[in-house]
């Protein structure tokens, strides 16, 4: 079997309504996800209730296209 070559060390944190705060490797300032548009209306978000922020399926999408 393989060794570990690598863990991704990653701090999630709650900010405010659906909105969190990511420390991801490699920036210095942390992420912030949330929801917008069709988003924010699938889980019932009042549009201008949150300052829109990308999900975590756009950085999912983002990340397999990378």
């Amino acid at each position: 079997m393989s060794e570990v070559k690598y863990v991704s060390r990653v701090k999630v944190e709650p900010v405010e309504g659906k909105v969190r705060r990511a420390y991801v490797p490699g920036e210095e300032e942390p992420v912030l996800f949330g929801v917008h548009s069709e988003v924010a209306e699938h889980y019932g978000v009042e549009p201008g209730a949150e300052e829109p922020h990308a999900s975590t399926l756009d950085y999912v999408v983002a990340a397999a296209g990378g």
